[in-house]
């Protein structure tokens, strides 16, 4: 299901998959068992969220994003479907294009850890036919890739994320009672003050933890450090700015919170795979 994913690198021995965020990628991606030979790959790990609708057995599964995902574990008819998408798309607000994760409401059933990072769910037939459609949508937009596709495909798929969310109700409420709003208070300082100095003292500051105990809780629900957030944070923004205005890079820099341009361009190069200004100059 990492079908049009970067290979980033290998987490014991397993590799791990980034979504690319290149102008000329879409958001959102279907890939089709039938053709793209997807559910033959081995164990892998997938650093967005991922979802497999398994249409004759009207399953759909809910892949979370960074966790060892098996193949074997999904069922298999020649009709199966999967829609991969870039979270980040699905901003929090008009201004930003990195939702607060753990607490976005269309991505909290990524967060479900369930064992081998697959959350099962049962498709009722009323379902069906929105699923069918949006999924039929999605696959014609990216196809014709007419003006405006990239928003239409996006707007299709958050119709499927609210009737995701729906189905998985209970599997969010036991969510949201088990921790998650420490997350979501770390989301929120990061998005506040991602532009300035910021480091783990800084957040646990905020939150009222001991860097050591938040260090804890965040990786333990998201698999990342909390100065990973920042870097993802600062580095969509940094994309937005790169994509939407001529400013030079050591001001982008500037604006996401690092002072030092070199700096930046070396963390961006090995995030993206490489330097901003070349980013910047891609069709």
């Amino acid at each position: 299901m990492a079908l049009a994913s970067r290979l980033i690198r290998l987490r014991s021995g397993i590799p791990m998959y980034r979504y690319p965020t290149d102008p000329g990628t879409p958001p959102v991606q279907v890939v089709h068992a039938a053709r793209d030979d997807v559910l033959d790959r081995g164990r892998h790990i997938h650093d967005f969220p991922a979802i497999w609708y398994d249409q004759a057995r009207a399953t759909v599964y809910v892949v979370a994003a960074r966790e060892v995902v098996d193949p074997r574990h999904v069922g298999r008819s020649a009709g199966g479907v999967g829609v991969i998408f870039d979270p980040a798309a699905l901003g929090v607000d008009g201004e930003s294009a990195w939702p607060a994760w753990r607490s976005h409401p269309l991505l909290f059933p990524f967060v479900h850890g369930e064992s081998g990072g697959l959350l099962e769910l049962r498709l009722p037939a009323a379902h069906r036919p929105v699923w069918d459609a949006a999924i039929e949508a999605i696959d014609r937009e990216l196809a014709s890739r007419l003006e405006g596709y990239r928003q239409a495909a996006l707007a299709h798929l958050t119709l499927l994320l609210i009737d995701l969310a729906r189905l998985a109700t209970d599997v969010v409420s036991d969510l949201r009672h088990s921790g998650e709003p420490v997350l979501a208070d770390v989301f929120a300082v990061i998005e506040r003050r991602h532009a300035d100095s910021l480091s783990l003292r800084d957040v646990a500051r905020e939150v009222g933890m001991t860097p050591g105990h938040l260090t804890t809780i965040v990786r333990r629900r998201t698999g990342r450090t909390v100065g990973d957030w920042i870097i993802d944070r600062r580095m969509t923004e940094s994309r937005r700015l790169l994509a939407d205005t001529d400013l030079p890079i050591q001001e982008v820099a500037r604006r996401v919170g690092i002072a030092d341009a070199g700096y930046f361009s070396r963390l961006f190069r090995r995030t993206h795979g490489t330097t901003p200004r070349s980013w910047r100059g891609r069709p």
